[in-house]
């Protein structure tokens, strides 16, 4: 991927018909020889040589996630253990912990943020509704 390219992901799973628009951080930075690619909200990283292979990793990852939890019915258990505020009615949306709030309950993130270069991205998912 050209340095200052969009990413564009689409690790998602709609479940029944109904998905819904959120903006996710994503955090890219170099670690051991190797590009990652990090969803601090999430907790989930993908990787590889270079940001192309860390980018269809981290697909892979988010939609085999998304998969598991939906299919096990833990999913938004899942989102609020992140620190997601779930909608009390179906016209709201979710939405997910703030990074200041994650610099101080992800300590993976905590790490990431202090001891590494890093970039970060917003990127749009579509996550079952």
């Amino acid at each position: 991927m050209e340095p200052g390219a969009k990413a564009k992901f689409e690790g998602t799973r709609q479940h029944g018909d109904k998905k819904v628009a959120i903006k996710l951080s994503l955090i890219i930075f170099e670690e051991d020889g190797n590009t990652v690619v990090y969803c601090p909200a999430l907790d989930l990283s993908g990787y590889g040589q270079n940001e192309a292979e860390a980018t269809e990793s981290f697909k892979v990852v988010t939609s085999e996630y998304i998969l598991y939890a939906t299919n096990k019915n833990t999913f938004f258990d899942d989102l609020k253990a992140h620190g997601w505020i779930l909608p009390k009615h179906q016209r709201q949306t979710v939405i997910p912990p703030d990074i200041s709030t994650l610099l101080t309950t992800n300590s993976e993130f905590n790490r990431i943020f202090n001891h590494f270069p890093f970039r970060k991205i917003d990127q749009e998912f579509a996550i079952p509704a």
